[in-house]
């Protein structure tokens, strides 16, 4: 490991990112490093912006790939390296304007019957029915199930920050007879070693897995669990502000996309789903 590289994620750790941010963030540097068979501390902005048009002309990296490596440099030169510039010499991609891939509670529960792993369907089922990001289900702890209350504990999730969410009675039944058969101890779904969690992977694949074996045409990932959970809480008539709360989304606007993909928000909202029938045509 070069000085550099151990400085970066030094630099990370003491602002508290999360191992996985750190990961991607070191990744995504060494990619650029690599690139010009140089340093980083010998490269400039000239280089940054050589760099980008190649991500987008050549590689044609997606979006998420193109931002994580523009907040990886702006990292790595404003803080570790100290570089004294205008953060414009190293700026953000525009984000596209895609709306979230939801599922209909039928086609969730095609999904689910698919997954034969009892771990993996019970932590997909967790997953949709509190609307988890796949990183906070895989951090879950035993202690976070408060069975009095019927609330779930997420600890230190994105922008490190606490927060509830309710626990289902078939959440809870179903996280019972999962723990029947594993009783897990700290971790509530470990992967093969106790102290080390299920892996991102893994989750991936056995979603990715059992919405093919459903027939499914959409594109089914663990965090399309988490947008139809949204979509199906607005659909049943839970306020935006509540569904923010549980997602532990910082800004409403961010919740707000889901009233562009839940149907009934769509076809019931102020009556304009049917404006032909108002109309007076004389024949």
């Amino acid at each position: 490991m070069t000085s550099l590289r151990q400085r970066m994620i030094e630099d990370l750790k003491i602002r508290n990112y999360s191992p996985r941010t750190i990961s991607e963030y070191v990744r995504r540097a060494a990619a650029f490093a690599k690139h010009f068979d140089t340093s980083p501390g010998l490269l400039g902005p000239a280089h940054i912006r050589t760099y980008q048009v190649h991500l987008i002309e050549k590689a044609k990296v997606s979006w998420s790939v193109f931002n994580q490596t523009v907040c990886a440099l702006r990292f790595l030169y404003l803080t570790t390296l100290e570089k004294d510039w205008d953060v414009k010499h190293i700026p953000f991609p525009k984000q596209p304007k895609k709306l979230p891939v939801v599922l209909s509670p039928q086609e969730v529960g095609e999904v689910f019957s698919q997954v034969k792993d009892l771990k993996h369907r019970t932590i997909l089922e967790t997953m949709y029915a509190a609307g988890l990001r796949i990183s906070e289900a895989m951090q879950l702890r035993v202690r976070a199930i408060d069975s009095g209350r019927m609330m779930l504990r997420i600890e230190q999730a994105k922008g490190k920050k606490d927060r509830y969410v309710p626990l289902s009675p078939t959440l809870l039944s179903r996280l019972r007879e999962y723990w029947k058969v594993y009783r897990p101890g700290d971790l509530l779904f470990p992967g093969n070693l106790e102290e080390k969690p299920l892996s991102f992977t893994v989750i991936q694949r056995a979603i990715s897995a059992a919405g093919k074996k459903a027939g499914i045409s959409k594109r089914v990932k663990s965090h399309t669990l988490r947008h139809s959970f949204a979509t199906h809480l607005l659909e049943a008539g839970c306020d935006l502000r509540t569904i923010q709360l549980v997602l532990g989304h910082q800004n409403l606007n961010t919740t707000a996309i889901y009233l562009h993909v839940a149907a009934t928000a769509l076809q019931n909202g102020g009556g304009t789903n049917d404006l032909l029938k108002a109309l007076r045509v004389s024949s």
